[in-house]
């Protein structure tokens, strides 16, 4: 009941039917981010694409200038000198066919997943369990690499991992609602940038249709799309 009531008093506070300026939409999501926690603040972008056709996928990296202020957990999958590596670099897991062995078991703690190419082979059998999760390691992505203390670093510095869903929606964490406006404000337009950026060839029309930021418990509060670029 308690959740109903704050929850009502955050919709009070934003118009529905109104597109906020940028700075303003962030200021509304963090007054509205009440929770016992630090929130994360969430962006969600409505492309004018259908994932379903190849030349329409929206996916990449981008590094935000102000971080995520989130622990990423990073296994990475290498062997010798790549894995010791991995592990000065701070990797959390680092292993071979010991690490694919605890994926196949449903042992699965991290956020993000870098192997050396010599690994795919091994890492290829674990798609199933890994690509529904988004941590399947991609050259494309930079986290099929042989510069394993570069991808860690990438990805501890802030890096975030966009991929339009079927209904050609993106979304991400660009930071904390601790984080002042201005970070939040540089964070999300780096993000706009690299999904801009990222526009596909068989995209038709209306690309970047509607733009919403939120907390991790509060209500969407609807971005005009003219206050985006920097």
């Amino acid at each position: 009941m308690a959740l109903g009531k704050r929850l009502k008093a955050i919709h009070a506070e934003i118009n529905a039917g109104r597109s906020y300026a940028l700075s303003e939409a962030i200021k509304l999501v963090k007054a509205n981010a009440r929770a016992k926690f630090d929130e994360t603040v969430e962006i969600a972008m409505n492309l004018g694409i259908d994932p379903r056709h190849a030349d329409q996928m929206v996916r990449g990296l981008v590094g935000l200038p102000n971080g995520t202020g989130k622990v990423v957990r990073i296994a990475v999958f290498a062997r010798g000198a790549k894995a010791e590596e991995a592990t000065a670099a701070g990797a959390d897991v680092v292993g071979a066919e010991d690490l694919a062995e605890k994926v196949q078991g449903g042992e699965i703690n991290f956020d993000r997943c870098i192997a050396t190419p010599d690994m795919m082979g091994l890492v290829g059998r674990l798609g199933k369990i890994l690509g529904p999760r988004g941590l399947m390691p991609n050259p494309r992505l930079g986290t099929v690499t042989m510069d394993v203390k570069g991808a860690i670093a990438a990805a501890q510095a802030g890096q975030v991992e966009f991929r339009a869903e079927k209904a050609g929606i993106v979304h991400a964490g660009i930071g904390k609602a601790s984080f002042p406006e201005e970070k939040l404000i540089e964070n999300a337009r780096a993000f706009v940038d690299a999904i801009q950026k990222a526009k596909p060839t068989g995209a038709k029309g209306t690309y970047l249709k509607k733009v919403s930021l939120s907390s991790s418990m509060g209500a969407g509060v609807r971005v005009d799309l003219t206050t985006l670029a920097g």
